[in-house]
């Protein structure tokens, strides 16, 4: 695939992660966008990314949503546990610069509308009053632990007696 663009590897993390189970919706898509990279990638750029992967075989529309393909599940495939995200996004664009295209595949065809619209959904929900589980839990305030109870150690009568003496 040729030329490769760093929204190609965002948005295949981004449908892994939305993706699981069952076919993402756009708004899945997009928390997850932004819950990996931290941000969201202009609406421009996702719109032709959709074209782009979809171009190649790598995601389909399915069911009202979008999922991965096997050629896509192949090129996530192998990525470290540990990696942190710019080393997974890193080692993605390598794989997509391996790949050749494979026979005529179902375009994509997002506007920059729908994305946009799509991403007003996600910031509405996100600062609505539900729980949106792609969103990371704030970490409370470590205080340091006290070990209530417990008191110094003392030394016996006796060993003290010792030194002193």
């Amino acid at each position: 695939m040729y030329p490769v663009h760093d929204v190609d590897a965002i948005l295949l993390l981004a449908l892994s992660l939305a993706a699981k189970r069952r076919p993402a919706e756009l708004v899945e898509i997009i928390a997850a966008a932004e819950l990996t990279q931290g941000a969201i990638p202009p609406e421009t750029k996702l719109s032709d990314s959709f074209y782009r992967l979809s171009e190649y075989g790598l995601i389909c529309a399915q069911g009202g949503g979008y999922t991965l393909t096997p050629d896509a599940l192949q090129i996530l495939s192998g990525q470290a546990k540990k990696a942190l995200t710019p080393e997974r996004i890193y080692d993605i664009k390598e794989n997509l610069a391996d790949f050749h295209l494979n026979g005529e595949h179902a375009l994509i065809l997002l506007t920059v509308e729908q994305i946009a619209e799509a991403i007003a959904a996600h910031h509405a929900a996100k600062s609505g009053t539900g729980k949106n589980l792609l969103v990371p839990k704030p970490k409370p305030v470590a205080e340091p632990y006290k070990h209530p109870g417990q008191r110094k150690q003392y030394k016996s009568f006796a060993t003290r007696r010792r030194k002193e003496g």
